[in-house]
């Protein structure tokens, strides 16, 4: 019998959907489940969204642009500049999910051995998609002790190593909540620059923040224009888990010459998702 791929052999199961069968055993035996283990709101989705699919006027479910639709694209900069983050809609690749994101950014970026310098704790599924591309999370510990505050520049510095490609933030972070503070955004952007690295920044959770701190985008850091790649995703905004679409957001015009050479490969994002 022929064997898996090694890649196989040590994809990591998703913990968060590992626990899903375990779970309906116990609503089985009639117990409350408190479904902590996955991002999934308990708000109703914003019926405009729904009557939005109740009402598609079209007789073909055709194939979208592979970069997703320009009509979603320039609603998508429109709402991205009102929170001062100037995107053209040129500069929006309109993904499968986030979570496409996130893995076309790694497949465009990274080289098999790279290394991903990642906040920890941290979203599960990072480290599926680093495996997929080849490449290599290394945490970067952080303490509940100061709110899962960044480590110093110094000691920030000490885990780049002649591997080092990128660092991946989510801010506001999943799953601690903690929003970076301006001091912290300032500390990346001189690592960013001072190393040359890509900042792969997860702001799916940007409107949920619910103290006085300043959501600070990565796109928002002056002089390390084209080292950003946005990632974001209307799951959690919009309660449309199911909907699948995301976004990738880069005025680096090569990465987005090669990240649009996957899109094409997966065709296109979801047409319904789009309307």
């Amino acid at each position: 019998m022929p064997m898996p791929s090694h890649r196989g052999w040590i994809m990591p199961e998703s913990p968060i959907r590992k626990l899903v069968p375990l779970a309906r055993q116990a609503e089985a035996r009639g117990l409350k489940i408190y479904h902590l283990n996955i991002g999934q709101p308990d708000i109703k989705t914003p019926q405009v969204g729904l009557d939005a699919l109740k009402h598609i006027d079209r007789s073909i479910l055709e194939y979208t642009q592979s970069e997703g639709l320009l009509s979603l694209r320039q609603k998508l900069a429109a709402y991205y500049n009102r929170f001062g983050i100037e995107v053209d809609p040129s500069e929006i690749i309109v993904t499968t999910g986030g979570s496409e994101a996130v893995l076309f950014a790694f497949m465009a970026c990274l080289d098999p051995g790279d290394e991903i310098i990642v906040p920890e704790p941290a979203y599960a599924n990072y480290t599926a998609f680093a495996i997929s591309g080849g490449a290599i999370i290394r945490p970067l510990l952080c303490s509940i002790d100061n709110d899962f505050a960044l480590p110093s520049f110094d000691e920030f510095e000490k885990m780049i190593t002649k591997r080092t490609r990128a660092i991946l933030l989510c801010n506001p972070n999943n799953p601690t909540g903690h929003i970076y503070t301006a001091e912290e955004m300032e500390h990346i952007r001189q690592l960013v620059k001072k190393y040359d690295l890509y900042l792969f920044s997860d702001e799916v959770y940007r409107e949920f923040c619910y103290s006085d701190m300043p959501h600070i985008s990565a796109m928002q850091l002056e002089g390390i224009e084209d080292n950003v790649i946005l990632i974001d995703s209307v799951s959690k905004r919009y309660s449309e888990c199911g909907i699948r679409i995301g976004a990738l957001i880069t005025k680096n015009k090569q990465v987005r010459k090669d990240v649009m050479k996957f899109c094409q490969a997966r065709l296109c994002p979801p047409l319904i998702g789009q309307i």
